[in-house]
């Protein structure tokens, strides 16, 4: 697809769904003008990008997420890694589809917040239409890491993607049937205002086992081997009134290079030096892979 048709298509999708969006400055509705910019009532104006994906931040963001570490996360995707993650919340939609989205013409609004380079929402999505809900799934992929966006933007052309702050969500209020936040940043009061009346959150994160060997290597003596997710699940529980969870752990070998990608890509290995890294990066190794799948209603 061409740059041109791209932004075709992105802005004819945007005049479908302009009612979803509303101005991050000043909270009024916004329209697209032009085939070319998102623009609100107060003349805010958002342009969209040749790549196909909306700059709605309304100030600059400065972040440690870069391009050589979306491009680390797009190559640990490919390999499998997230793989049952990503089937076991697939599989939990598509069921909540069939059990309280029953009617065949109501649209399915999916929000990945913070969706870094796109590759969750686009498997996610992909699982969906597998199930026959290709004309009525409505995708829409946010971040504040513009690095990410791109990227998302120019690998998959289905859903919306938009650089864009959580604490001023460029959306309307309960415009999602669910929230996907994948180990990732929350705002609790956002994604309230933003689910719809029996819209879900699915929020992903770390187990105390998640990556315990690279934990293991680059903490050494620090008292930072182990990890507890408790302090989040009870941040989480205070929001939602029904709350469900599950446990996910298994084993993936990477080899030497997908070794290399998984850690660049993870925090972990930001106050690591590189001597350490090195160390590690050198062969294949069994990481395990431990998730806890959090389920809120409102």
């Amino acid at each position: 697809m061409s740059r041109n048709d791209r932004l075709l298509k992105k802005a004819q999708w945007l005049s479908m769904h302009e009612k979803m969006f509303k101005c991050p400055i000043c909270g009024s509705s916004m329209k697209v003008q032009q085939l070319a910019s998102l623009v609100c009532e107060n003349l805010h104006s958002y342009d969209i990008s040749r790549q196909g994906y909306v700059n709605l931040l309304s100030h600059r963001a400065k972040t440690k997420y870069d391009k050589a570490l979306f491009e680390a996360r797009k190559m640990i995707n490919s390999s499998g890694f997230f793989g049952p993650m990503i089937e076991g919340i697939s599989n939990r939609l598509i069921r909540m589809q069939k059990q309280e989205l029953p009617e065949s013409g109501k649209p399915l609004r999916l929000l990945d917040a913070g969706c870094g380079e796109g590759s969750h929402l686009s498997a996610i999505g992909h699982n969906l239409r597998e199930q026959g809900h290709e004309s009525n799934v409505v995708g829409v992929g946010m971040d504040i890491a513009k690095e990410g966006v791109v990227m998302a933007a120019k690998t998959y052309s289905d859903p919306m993607w938009c650089v864009a702050d959580l604490s001023q969500c460029p959306f309307a209020d309960e415009q999602f049937n669910y929230i996907l936040n994948i180990l990732s940043p929350s705002n609790y009061s956002e994604f309230r205002r933003l689910l719809t009346s029996d819209g879900m959150l699915v929020k992903v994160i770390p187990g105390s086992l998640y990556l315990q060997e690279l934990r293991a290597l680059f903490y050494t003596g620090t008292g930072k081997e182990t990890y507890s997710n408790d302090g989040t699940m009870e941040l989480f529980s205070r929001h939602f009134e029904r709350i469900e969870f599950e446990e996910l752990q298994y084993r993936v070998v990477l080899d030497s290079e997908q070794m290399k990608q998984l850690i660049h890509m993870t925090p972990l290995s930001w106050s690591v030096s590189s001597e350490v890294i090195e160390r590690m990066s050198g062969g294949e190794m069994e990481i395990t892979a431990d998730f806890t799948l959090l389920y809120g209603w409102k």
